[in-house]
C-alpha cells in the first residue's frame, strides 16, 4: 500500500489507534505495570513505547530530523489514565506533524533511527505496523492475566467459525 497523500493516511491512522485504545482500556488499574517475566514489557511500557516511538522516532524522521526516543519507563506516565493520556498526546502529536507534510515530503527519502534511507511514505507504513505488532503483544500480556479484550474486527475466532461454512 503506497501512502499517496496525508488526509487518507491519518484516517487510517486513527482507525488503527482507535482499536489499540479499545484494548488498552481492557487493563486494570492495578495491572498497569505487571510484566509476564523478567524483562518484558507490561502493559503500561506496551502503551508507553508504542506512544514514544511514534513521536520521537516515527514523526522525528519524517520530518528530517534524528531519533529522540528516550525509552518507554513508567517516568514517562503513571497509573492507567497517565498512560492513556500520555499516549493520546504522543499519537495527537505525530498526527498533527504528519498533517503538515505535503506529498513531495511523504515521497522524500528520510533517514530512519537504524541508518536506513527510505520514502517518508514507507516509514509512516512501518510505524502502523510497529503499533500493531506491539497491541497483539498487549492481547498476549492480557490473556496471560486473564483479563478479555475487545474482539479485533467485531468477531471472535469461534464465532467465526460459527459463521464459516
Amino acid at each position: 500500500m503506497e501512502i499517496r497523500d496525508t488526509a487518507s493516511f491519518l484516517k487510517y491512522y486513527e482507525s488503527v489507534r482507535r482499536r489499540t485504545l479499545a484494548v488498552a482500556a481492557c487493563v486494570p488499574e492495578d495491572r498497569v505495570e505487571w510484566s509476564p517475566g523478567d524483562g518484558r514489557f507490561s502493559p503500561g511500557d506496551l502503551l508507553r513505547h508504542i506512544a514514544a516511538t511514534e513521536r520521537w522516532i516515527w514523526a522525528e524522521n519524517v520530518l528530517g530530523l534524528p531519533s529522540r526516543y528516550a525509552g518507554h519507563g513508567s517516568d514517562l506516565a503513571e497509573g492507567k489514565s497517565g498512560v492513556l493520556d500520555y499516549l493520546h498526546s504522543m499519537q495527537d502529536e505525530t498526527a498533527r506533524i504528519i498533517a503538515g507534510l505535503s506529498n513531495d515530503q511523504l515521497k522524500a527519502k528520510v533517514a530512519t533511527v537504524g541508518g536506513v534511507e527510505m520514502r517518508a511514505w514507507k516509514w509512516l507504513r512501518l510505524m502502523i505496523e510497529h503499533e500493531i505488532h506491539h497491541r497483539g503483544q498487549l492481547y498476549s500480556v492480557l490473556g496471560q492475566m486473564g483479563v478479555a479484550a475487545p474482539p479485533l474486527y467485531g468477531l471472535t475466532e469461534p464465532e467465526v467459525e460459527a459463521l464459516s461454512e
